[in-house]
């Protein structure tokens, strides 16, 4: 607002109350036209402009930088296009400041975040050639772009124009430096730039506040928070109005961002655009008003009215991104329709780069559940990853109308805008790859043209003999590679060397073989201590998922050389605390044990890195944790029955490998609940083989003499009063296991009754005193065949006999655990139990009814096989909020309702 506006609204003012109320409604009508965010600073220069300032086609003044004090650039010049875009808004693009030496902007402002906008119109400037500008540029201790090429990057998106926007934060008294350097690997390479904003934002709009938990960030696959603090940089990718038009710069919230339509992502048709709503209030009571225009939060996408069609797709966007980074993603939301207006109207699923980020997203809710029109925004965080060497990877984003109608009113999703944005290495580094030249902007390197037959004759002859020296050496790789096969081939398994565990150089995770290390790298990968930096941002804290003795486990990404799809592989990084001698000669040994070791209930070792002072092991990711974190303190449900057996079934598979299958017998020597770990499918696969040891080498030695290692409640007291350990100490705490399986109790237990302390001594009692109900977790009560239950616990008191060669072995374990298993799945016919309701059978539908009446085996059940099963009922059962049994007009049971997780793998 001028000083002339105030002097004019100071005269009214002063002349009667006419004037006076005028006043009021000429203050109030310029209120309203403002900006809602007056950034402190608003910087716009106008690289390479003489003049003063030039006013933008929506009226922003740009300032020229030819006399302006903020920089030093000296070493630069200033050049007009030779050709002006196109484009009605010329401003800041018809000018610039371009050098074949490095240059700097400086800028003295604020302590803050602050929005960085680089625009760029690659063209022919006098004495610079288009096709030669590659560049890097640095904002304080950050690389936005590195060898960037303009030309490249508008060729591959058919544009004349480009800008790039970040976000750094300034620290107090910190000057920021904008530099500009040209590529050091040409001579001809320059750097230009035609314009720069920096523009102040709100210190907590995109970094997180320590003091607002409500809206940090989720990181998807770990379901944890991630705050996006103000040490690292961004850079955003995309900022969309969804179901809308575009907004440009000048009808924002004041900071001067674009929003762009979303068409060009969609990547189905089936899809509703909500008309615009500009009646609805809009009430900010949950996000500050300045987070999106209202324009966004009044125009939305929907999947339309049809239900039907609406199960059958997803309503799907999808965006290029480089690899290789974190992205923080935001979804804004506001129901602004009429009729949806309470919780649970409106409830679907969300996926974020084909990974589950909401699997109840419900905007009212989040809202606060006090009716439509209140805007709210959702951060995740998504780390993408490329398993094959690809510059770009899609990041998609897909909303998923809920499938089960009694769960919503309206079987449909929504979604109002959303911003992605690429997270900062923690190197600080932002850069891409430039994009490959299209057929159109290859520039080939000057050809002279020949002049004679000399040059001719040269030129055949240079031809021929390349083909000649090429066949040569193919013909050399060849034979190498072929004796190298043979030599693979012949040596198998027993030789140590397995074709898998070449060190591949597939991806951005690179094999090295270091002469340096006895390790064995040509068993599995090495990974650099940078690669493994990478796969974890730096060993950030969010990313750890467990703990020891040893130090901690993360989860990371890397790329494992598969060229079967795009997405990056998580793993799991065990990294050993510094200093450790003992866990030195464990990480030796565990790397020695599995790196000749592939079963698949036997976790698998993808590499290693032996770094200066770093130790690190990298293995297969296991997603649902280990067996202890689904048996006791947890907040995780219950497994149910028939998935314990199964598990355990699975764990003795692998020590049974261990003790018969491998060329020598290995000892776990450290069996316990949290070295058994599941995957997505509730595999079990025995981990952590720091501890291990060979068998006996001879027949003429039944044990090995070794100093006692192990854990507390698992420890084999034959092994710890002799000291000498055979397979069956493994044995022994397997029978732990097994205790803990059916007890859901810890092997010691300080804060319980005395004869209960420790659980082996506990169980053993209520055996012998036939008092077997007593020991059964709770949850497991009247769902565990009598006969199964004494089979099961019978294995364990076996295991858990004191004199060693009294134990079975593992391969009868596991027979006897299989046993158990079908003892429970038979008798599930006579008593079928579908979570937790009992249905009575009566004696004349027995033969029918087996026919289809299944536990959650997935050997018994068919699910194509359609039957149904007469019961003398017509009502519904259900538990909590699901439906399991549903009876169509004649009294029959539906089996595809009752068995769902079944047919949907997820669900198991």
């Amino acid at each position: 607002m001028s000083n002339k506006k105030y002097l004019n609204l100071q005269n009214l003012f002063m002349f009667s109350p006419f004037y006076v109320s005028l006043f009021f409604y000429y203050f109030t009508s310029l209120i309203a036209s403002e900006s809602i965010y007056n950034p402190v600073e608003n910087i716009a220069l106008d690289c390479g402009y003489s003049g003063n300032t030039a006013t933008a086609i929506d009226h922003r003044t740009w300032l020229g930088d030819k006399n302006s004090k903020p920089h030093n650039l000296t070493s630069s010049v200033i050049s007009e296009a030779h050709q002006p875009p196109t484009q009605d808004d010329k401003v800041p693009y018809s000018t610039a400041r371009l050098s074949r030496s490095e240059f700097t902007y400086v800028f003295s402002l604020t302590s803050g975040p602050k929005f960085i906008r680089l625009h760029f119109y690659p063209a022919s400037y006098s004495n610079f050639n288009r096709s030669t500008a590659f560049f890097s540029v640095k904002a304080g201790p950050f690389t936005l772009l590195k060898n960037f090429s303009a030309a490249l990057t508008v060729d591959a998106l058919q544009l004349q124009v480009i800008s790039k926007e970040f976000c750094v934060n300034v620290e107090e008294n910190q000057r920021l430096n904008i530099t500009f350097i040209p590529s050091p690997t040409s001579p001809d390479a320059y750097a230009f730039i035609n314009g720069i904003e920096v523009v102040s934002m709100p210190s907590n709009l995109y970094y997180t506040a320590a003091e607002d938990t409500r809206r940090i960030p989720v990181l998807i696959g770990l379901v944890q928070p991630y705050p996006i603090k103000n040490n690292t940089a961004l850079e955003t990718d995309y900022r969309v109005n969804v179901g809308g038009n575009a907004i440009s710069p000048a009808y924002d919230t004041g900071m001067y961002r674009s929003w762009l339509g979303d068409n060009e992502y969609l990547v189905v048709s089936e899809h509703s655009v909500l008309p615009v709503n500009v009646s609805i209030h809009l009430d900010f009571t949950m996000i500050p008003n300045y987070s999106a225009p209202e324009e966004v939060y009044q125009t939305a996408m929907t999947m339309g009215k049809n239900k039907t069609l609406n199960k059958h797709y997803n309503l799907t966007w999808e965006f290029p991104v480089d690899s290789s980074f974190y992205y923080m993603v935001r979804l804004h939301f506001c129901e602004f329709q009429s009729e949806i207006f309470s919780i649970g109207q409106r409830v679907f699923y969300i996926y974020i780069a084909n990974q589950t980020a909401e699997e109840k997203a419900d905007v009212i809710q989040w809202s606060g559940g006090n009716g439509n029109g209140i805007p709210i925004y959702k951060d995740y965080v998504v780390p993408m990853f490329s398993k094959v060497n690809e510059k770009k990877m899609n990041l998609s984003i897909a909303l998923q109308a809920n499938p089960v109608d009694w769960r919503t009113a309206y079987n449909d999703a929504i979604l109002n805008g959303l911003e992605i944005f690429k997270i900062s290495s923690f190197d600080g580094n932002l850069y891409g790859p430039n994009p490959d030249p299209t057929p159109s902007a290859t520039v080939s390197p000057p050809i002279q043209k020949s002049t004679g037959q000399k040059n001719n004759e040269a030129a055949i002859i240079g031809i021929v003999s390349g083909l000649v020296a090429g066949i040569i050496v193919i013909s050399i790789v060849v034979f190498f590679v072929s004796r190298r096969w043979k030599r693979v081939t012949n040596a198998g398994f027993d030789d140590g060397i397995s074709w898998w565990g070449r060190l591949s150089t597939f991806g951005t995770i690179k094999s090295i073989k270091t002469p340096r290390s006895t390790l064995p790298s040509e068993m599995c990968r090495y990974f650099s201590l940078a690669e493994i930096k990478a796969a974890t941002n730096n060993f950030d804290n969010v990313f750890i998922i467990g703990a020891g003795g040893f130090g901690n486990v993360y989860k990371g990404y890397i790329d494992n050389g598969s060229a079967r799809d795009n997405r990056s592989n998580p793993v799991a990084i065990k990294r050993l605390k510094p200093g450790s001698q003992q866990g030195a000669h464990e990480f030796e040994t565990e790397i020695q044990m599995l790196s000749q070791l592939r079963h698949l209930h036997l976790v698998s070792l993808i590499g290693y890195c032996n770094d200066g002072n770093e130790m690190i092991l990298v293995y297969d990711y296991m997603a649902r944790g280990t067996l202890r974190d689904h048996l006791y303190n947890t907040d995780n449900p219950p497994l149910s029955w028939n998935q314990r057996l199964k598990i355990c079934i699975g764990a003795a598979h692998g020590l049974n490998y261990l003790h018969t299958g491998a060329k020598h017998m290995i000892i776990h020597r450290d069996v316990k609940t949290t070295n058994i770990l599941l995957d997505e499918e509730w595999t079990a696969k025995v981990c952590d083989f720091g501890l291990s040891k060979l068998g006996p080498t001879s027949l003429s030695k039944a044990h090995v003499s070794t100093v006692v290692k192990g854990s507390v409640g698992y420890l084999d007291p034959e092994y710890y009063l002799r000291q000498q350990l055979t397979e069956k100490s493994d044995v022994y705490s397997f029978g732990v296991v097994l205790c803990e399986v059916v007890c859901a109790k810890a092997p010691i237990t300080r804060l319980v009754a005395k004869e209960q302390v420790n659980l082996v001594e506990w169980t053993q009692q209520c055996y012998r005193n036939g008092k077997l109900d007593e020991i059964v977790d709770p949850f497991l009560k009247g769902k565990i065949a009598p006969e199964c239950l004494k089979k099961f616990v019978e294995i364990a008191m076996n295991c858990l006999l004191d004199n060693g060669t009294e134990r079975p072995s593992m391969n009868d374990v596991l027979w006897g655990l299989e046993f158990a298993l079908q003892l429970q799945e038979s008798a599930a016919v006579k008593d079928v139990k579908l979570h937790g309701f009992e249905i009575e059978i009566m004696d004349d539908e027995k033969a029918l009814i087996s026919k289809s009446i299944v536990d959650d085996s997935d050997d018994m059940f068919n699910s194509s096989g359609g039957q149904s099963s007469s019961i003398n009922s017509n009502s519904m059962v259900s538990k909590g909020d699901q439906s399991f049994v549903s009876l169509d007009s004649n009294g029959l049971m539906s089996v595809g309702a009752v068995f769902s997780e079944i047919m949907i793998p997820k669900g198991r």
